[in-house]
C-alpha cells in the first residue's frame, strides 16, 4: 500500500511540473543561419601544448595514471591473494593449452608470464585475468598443424619402408609458426587501436560472440580426442576438416591405449567431482580450492610412481627446460601465409577481452578504454611473440576467480605472472611425468561452461528471432568451417541480418498527443498526415518505402512524376510546334510568337502548380546533415525547391502546416536519412 501511495505522488508531481518552450517554428535554412557562426570556430588543428601531451601519454601507460595513487592498505592483501590464486590456475590451464596450440606445454607458461606483464603495464580493465585461452589456442593450432603437418617430418628408418617422426623439430617448426602468427596478431591489434578503430567490436553482437566460443569449443573437444584415447588421426585442414576428424577418430578408436582412456575416464570423472565439492565448501572457505593444480600433482606423481609411459605407452608431457628465453625475430618467410588467421585472431582476441572488460566495468563502476584495450594486447601479443608465446585473451573462469578472491586492479595479474616466473624457474621441470590426456580432461571440464550456452537458443526464441537466427547459423559456419572462416562468414551473416531487418521497418501515420509536443500514432491532426518510417531510408528499402507511402496516405509517386513528365513533354512539342509555323509563315511570326508564349505560360502555370502542390504538401524532418549536404552537391535545391521544406521536429512541421491557408491535406515524411527524396517531390 505505501509503494501504490509513493507511485501516485510520483505520477500527481510529473503532472504538475510544467513543460512550455517558446521560440519560433525553425526550418532548416534558420538553422544553418544560427550555426553558420559556429562552424568557423572549429580548428582543423589543436595546438599541442604540454598538458595535453601528458595526457596523451598517460592514457597510453595507463600505469603511471593508477600505480601512484594505489590504495595499499586496502587493495594489497585482496590482489596478492587473488594473484596467486590465478597463478596457480594458469600453471594447468597453460600447459593444457599449449597441447590446443600444438606447441610442447612450456610454451603455454610463457604465454602465461610476458603478456601479462606487458599487460598490467598498458591495459585498462582491472578485473579480466588476461592469458591462454582455448579458443585462441585451438585457432593457433589449426594454423601450426597446416603449416607443419607431421607429414613434412617423416625421415626413413632402418628398415627399407619404415619412418619415424622428427618430433623435436615439428615442434622447433611449429613454435616458429605460432610465435610469427601471434606477433602479426599484436600488429594488427596495435595499428587498430593507433587508428582509434576499437569500435570494430561492434559488429560482434553478443549472440555472435557467445554461439562462437561454443562452436569453438567444439572444435577443442574433437582436437584433444587423440589425447584422450591415445590414438594418431591425420590431421585435415579447410572446410568440412571437423566432421573428417571424427570420422577419422573413430575409425580408429580400435587402436585406443586402454591405459590413456582410463587415465582420462578417471581425470574427468574426478575433476567433476572435486569441483561440485568445491563449489560446495566455497561459501565457507575465501579462498577457492585449486582443483586442477591438485589433479596434475596427484597425476604425476601416479605416472612417475607406475612408470605409466614404459608400462602402458601412456603419452607424458616430456622435458620441460627450466629459466627463459631469449627474444627471437620473427619469420618474415612465414608472415604472408598466415595474414588472414593473424587478422581473425587479432579481432577473437580482442573482441572476447573488452566484452568481458565491460561487463566488469559495469558492475564495478570504472571505465574501459576500447582503443586502449586494442593497444595494450596488440604490445601483449606483439612483444610476446618475440619470446616464442602464442595468442592471448582473457579468459572467464580466471577473471571469476581473480574477482571472488579479492582482486581489485592490475596488481593481482602482476602477482600471477610472478608466480609463473617461480614455476618456470624452479618447479616446471617436476611435471615431465604428468600425461597428456591429464591436461586434455582439464580441457574438458573447463569447456564445461562454454557447452552451457547452447541454452541460449531458447531464451532468445523468446526474446529476438533474429538474433537466434543469428546463434544458430554462427554454430553450424564455426563448426562447419575452420574458426577463421567460420569467423568471417559468421560475420558477413550477422550483417545481413542487419539488412533484413531495414527492409522491413514499421511505418506508421502519427497524430498529435493532446496539448502536447509529442506525436504517436493516435488519432490524426485534421488536413495533416504525418508519416513515419522505423528504418533508415536508402536504396534497399526506398521502393517498400514509397509503396507503404502510397498505402497509408494515398500519394502515388509514380502517378506525380508521370503527370509532372507529360505536362513538360507537352508544352516541349507545342514549343516545337509553334517554332515550325514561325519559319513558315513569316508575317504571323509575331502572331505566332504570341500564341506561343502564352500558351507555353499557360502549361508552365499548370506544371509549376503542379510542382508547388507536390511540394508544399510533402515536408521532410529529421534528415542528418550528411544527407542535406549530399542533396546540395546533387542541385536537388533551387529557387522553388528550398531547404524550408526541411524541418528538425515534427511539431516545427506541423504548426508551419498549420499556418498555411491551404484547403489540401498536408503530409509530413518522417525518416532519419532520405537518400530518394528527388523521387518524392
Amino acid at each position: 500500500g505505501f509503494k501504490m501511495e509513493e507511485e501516485m505522488k510520483d505520477k500527481d508531481l510529473r503532472k504538475r511540473v510544467p513543460y512550455h518552450i517558446q521560440r519560433d517554428v525553425l526550418d532548416e535554412l534558420v538553422i544553418l543561419f544560427f550555426s553558420i557562426f559556429k562552424i568557423f570556430s572549429f580548428s582543423l588543428f589543436n595546438r599541442c601544448t604540454g598538458p595535453r601531451f601528458k595526457s596523451c601519454f598517460l592514457s597510453f601507460v595507463p600505469l603511471l595514471t593508477w600505480l601512484p595513487r594505489y590504495p595499499f592498505r586496502e587493495n594489497a592483501i585482496g590482489d596478492l591473494i587473488s594473484g596467486i590464486s590465478v597463478g596457480i590456475m594458469h600453471l594447468p590451464q597453460g600447459m593444457a593449452y599449449a597441447l590446443l596450440a600444438a606447441v610442447p606445454p612450456v610454451f603455454g607458461l610463457y604465454s602465461s608470464f610476458y603478456p601479462i606483464l606487458i599487460y598490467f603495464i598498458f591495459g585498462t580493465s582491472k578485473h579480466i585475468s588476461v592469458g591462454t585461452y582455448a579458443v585462441m589456442s585451438v585457432m593457433i593450432g589449426s594454423v601450426t598443424e597446416r603449416l607443419a603437418p607431421d607429414s613434412d617430418f617423416m625421415i626413413p628408418g632402418n628398415d627399407t619402408n619404415s619412418t619415424s617422426l622428427d618430433i623435436v623439430s615439428r615442434d622447433a617448426e611449429r613454435v616458429k609458426i605460432a610465435a610469427t602468427v601471434t606477433f602479426l596478431s599484436g600488429i594488427f591489434q596495435l595499428l587498430l587501436g593507433l587508428v582509434r578503430f576499437g569500435f570494430v567490436v561492434t559488429y560482434l553482437s553478443e549472440p555472435l560472440v557467445r554461439a562462437y566460443t561454443t562452436a569453438a569449443a567444439i572444435h577443442v573437444i574433437v582436437s584433444q580426442l587423440k589425447y584422450s584415447f591415445g590414438i594418431n588421426p591425420q590431421r585435415y585442414s579447410g572446410p568440412l576438416s571437423l566432421i573428417y576428424t571424427i570420422i577419422e577418430d573413430c575409425a580408429l578408436l580400435g587402436q585406443t591405449n586402454i591405459g590413456t582412456l582410463v587415465v582420462s575416464i578417471v581425470t574427468i570423472i574426478g575433476l567433476v567431482a572435486a569441483k561440485e565439492l568445491s563449489a560446495l565448501a566455497a561459501r565457507k572457505i575465501p579462498i577457492p580450492i585449486p582443483v586442477e593444480l591438485i589433479t596434475i600433482i596427484i597425476a604425476t606423481v601416479v605416472s612417475w610412481q607406475m612408470d605409466l609411459k614404459t608400462e602402458y605407452g601412456v603419452e607424458v608431457v616430456g622435458k620441460i627446460p627450466s629459466g627463459l628465453q631469449a627474444p627471437v625475430a620473427p619469420a618474415v618467410s612465414l608472415l604472408g601465409s598466415m595474414v588472414g588467421d593473424a587478422f581473425a585472431l587479432a579481432v577473437v582476441g580482442y573482441g572476447i577481452a573488452i566484452s568481458l572488460g565491460r561487463i566488469f566495468a559495469l558492475k564495478y563502476a570504472y571505465k574501459v578504454d576500447s582503443n586502449q584495450e586494442l593497444i595494450a594486447l596488440g604490445l601483449s601479443n606483439s612483444i610476446g611473440g618475440l619470446f616464442n608465446c602464442f595468442a592471448i585473451s582473457c579468459s572467464m573462469s580466471r577473471s571469476m576467480v581473480q574477482v571472488s578472491t579479492g582482486g581489485k586492479s592490475q596488481v593481482a595479474g602482476a602477482i600471477s605472472a610472478l608466480v609463473i616466473l617461480v614455476i618456470l624457474l624452479k618447479i616446471g621441470e617436476l611435471f615431465e611425468e604428468l600425461p597428456k590426456a591429464v591436461l586434455a580432461a582439464i580441457i574438458y571440464v573447463n569447456l564445461q561452461g562454454m557447452m552451457k550456452q547452447f541454452g541460449d537458443i531458447r531464451s532468445l526464441w523468446r526474446t529476438n528471432k533474429v538474433d537466434m537466427v543469428v546463434w544458430v547459423m554462427t554454430l553450424i559456419l564455426t563448426v562447419l568451417f575452420n574458426p577463421d572462416m567460420g569467423l568471417a562468414a559468421s560475420i558477413a551473416f550477422s550483417i545481413l541480418t542487419v539488412v533484413f531487418r531495414t527492409q522491413l521497418p514499421k511505418y506508421s501515420i502519427l497524430g498529435q498527443v493532446p496539448g502536447t509536443d509529442i506525436y504517436k500514432p493516435v488519432k490524426e491532426i485534421p488536413g495533416i498526415m504525418i508519416f513515419h518510417s522505423s528504418a533508415t531510408l536508402y536504396f534497399a528499402n526506398a521502393e517498400m518505402y514509397i509503396d507503404a507511402l502510397y498505402e497509408k496516405t494515398g500519394v502515388d509517386v509514380a502517378k506525380l512524376l508521370s503527370h509532372k513528365k507529360k505536362l513538360e513533354a507537352k508544352r516541349l512539342r507545342k514549343e516545337k510546334k509553334a517554332a515550325k509555323k514561325a519559319k513558315k509563315e513569316a508575317k504571323k511570326r509575331a502572331k505566332e510568337a504570341v500564341k506561343a508564349a502564352e500558351g507555353g505560360e499557360k502549361n508552365n502555370t499548370q506544371t509549376m502548380q503542379s510542382r508547388r502542390t507536390c511540394l508544399s504538401s510533402l515536408l521532410v524532418i529529421s534528415l542528418s546533415g550528411g544527407v542535406v549536404e549530399s542533396m546540395e552537391k546533387g542541385d536537388f535545391f533551387n529557387e522553388k525547391v528550398t531547404k524550408s521544406i526541411l524541418f528538425s521536429s515534427v511539431h516545427d512541421a506541423v504548426l508551419y502546416c498549420q499556418q498555411g491557408n491551404s484547403e489540401e491535406v498536408q503530409y509530413i515524411l518522417m525518416s532519419y536519412t532520405h537518400t530518394r527524396i528527388s523521387e518524392v517531390s
